[in-house]
């Protein structure tokens, strides 16, 4: 019997790993039943718990299978979303496909732009399900020989000038020993970044330690980040060694370092001002030569001026800064990566193109999700019409359109700020306008009736009205 049971428990552990979220039990007791044969199986029925969960795991699963109607609000897919940020903040490498009920199609494009790479809807045929399930596996494993083939320098690929800048900037930066703190958008290969500052450096025979400071709670951090003694906790039996000392004279990259705790960032700038620290449960201080980056998604003056991050530190951690450039402003990069991610899944799916109409389409689009999202279209496409000619249809199909007219609109604000010709009076004016002539014209020019139309009394209307003819656009 307990033959049995350890050849059961080394076949679980050689499966790999599916992290299951829905709060249905009865859904969630079903699958996990139905794919406990391929797959180690991890179940949670909210945000939190799934988040606990990971934390106590030994080994990252390779998975996710999410429903987006979550606690507290499961009748609303923000849980789902919010939980799809956050697996993917823990471990970029993560696939993570959607099994939702809330399949309309502003949700499995809002998904998909998150870092999703699949939307299956429920009710769901389980040989359906363990079929994508395989694929997404297939990925992963294309996926991870690429890595493993790759030289490192070949892996920030891009013709345009932001990465020839990027990777400019890396050379200069990568011998000095002053922190990095690497800025950019979720998705635009920060990670990636930090791997090649370490390689450059002469530091690069030496570990490059790599935490998600998105994925601990405060506690555990600090026990991961500078060690502890034995005893310094409940469940502290021996003493631990942190990333720190872990890091020796290499690299601490901090990922995700707007979500690091207030209450740490002392102990942090301690290290970043004098190089020392303390284990947990320990008085004697230690001190490190590793040299540490971040790198983060957040604003993080704004973070300062709500109270979330120390100036101090802000000013500690950015000596040096690399903006990693969205994929939007990166010009014909986006068709060169598709050709990367194409022929990357080629051993597995037969490479699907692109004709003219829908080429002109992906460089147009906004990319909100940038590589990452990139990647997640060329898989889908790929699954979908594997050795097929793909035209403006079948890939628009695949956007989040309304994030993009978002993202164009934002663009062109930003374009033209950065010019001195942007007015925010002429902008309000105009949106003012038009709302008036509307209202107007549908009460057939009666001021009372379009007045009430608004929300606003006659008088009001009227002066306004009278402003916007002596100013008009």
């Amino acid at each position: 019997m307990q033959a049995g049971s350890s050849r059961q428990k080394e076949k679980l552990q050689a499966s790999p790993g599916l992290l299951l979220i829905d709060d249905d039990p009865l859904i969630c007791e079903t699958l996990a039943w139905v794919l406990k044969e391929d797959f180690n199986v991890h179940q949670a029925s909210s945000r939190r718990e799934a988040l606990a969960l990971l934390e106590k795991l030994d080994s990252k699963p390779s998975l996710a299978l999410v429903d987006l109607g979550l606690p507290p609000e499961p009748h609303t897919p923000d849980e789902g979303f919010a939980l799809i940020n956050e697996l993917l903040a823990t471990d970029a490498r993560i696939k993570i496909l959607v099994l939702s009920g809330q399949s309309d199609r502003a949700n499995i494009h809002h998904a998909l732009t998150l870092g999703a790479v699949d939307f299956i809807p429920k009710p769901c045929e389980p040989d359906l399900l363990r079929a994508r399930l395989q694929h997404q596996l297939m990925m992963l494993d294309a996926e991870q020989r690429d890595v493993d083939r790759t030289e490192p320098a070949n892996r920030l690929m891009g013709k345009s000038a932001a990465m020839a800048g990027l990777r400019a900037q890396i050379i200069q930066y990568a011998d000095t020993p002053f922190p990095v703190l690497i800025e950019g958008e979720s998705g635009t290969g920060k990670e990636l970044v930090a791997e090649e500052l370490h390689r450059r450096s002469g530091r690069s025979s030496e570990p490059l330690i790599t935490i998600n400071c998105a994925a601990f709670s405060a506690e555990l951090l600090e026990a991961q980040i500078f060690g502890h003694a034995r005893g310094a906790f409940t469940g502290a039996t021996t003493a631990r060694a942190g990333f720190f000392e872990d890091a020796g004279a290499g690299t601490l990259f901090l990922d995700e370092i707007g979500e690091f705790p207030i209450e740490l960032q002392p102990k942090l700038l301690r290290v970043l001002e004098n190089g020392e620290y303390y284990r947990l449960g320990e008085t004697r201080p230690r001190t490190t030569k590793a040299r540490v980056v971040t790198a983060t998604n957040r604003e993080l003056l704004e973070e300062i001026r709500v109270g979330n991050f120390r100036q101090d530190l802000y000013h500690r951690l950015s000596v040096l800064t690399l903006v990693v450039p969205s994929l939007r402003e990166r010009e014909s990069d986006s068709l060169i990566l598709l050709e990367h991610f194409r022929q990357l899944y080629a051993e597995k799916v037969a490479p699907f193109s692109l004709d003219n109409a829908a080429e002109q389409r992906l460089q147009s689009y906004t990319f909100p999700g940038n590589v990452r999202e990139l990647r997640n279209i060329v898989i889908r496409l790929g699954a979908k019409y594997p050795g097929r000619e793909v035209g403006l249809t079948e890939l628009e199909a695949e956007l989040d359109l309304f994030a993009d007219t978002q993202e164009a609109v934002d663009d062109l604000t930003r374009q033209q700020m950065r010019a001195g010709c942007f007015c925010l009076d002429d902008v309000l004016g105009a949106w003012e306008q038009r709302y008036i002539n509307a209202a107007m014209k549908m009460c057939s020019g009666n001021l009372s009736k379009a007045a009430r139309l608004l929300g606003i009394n006659r008088t009001t209307l009227y002066s306004r009205m009278q402003r916007l003819s002596d100013n008009p656009e």
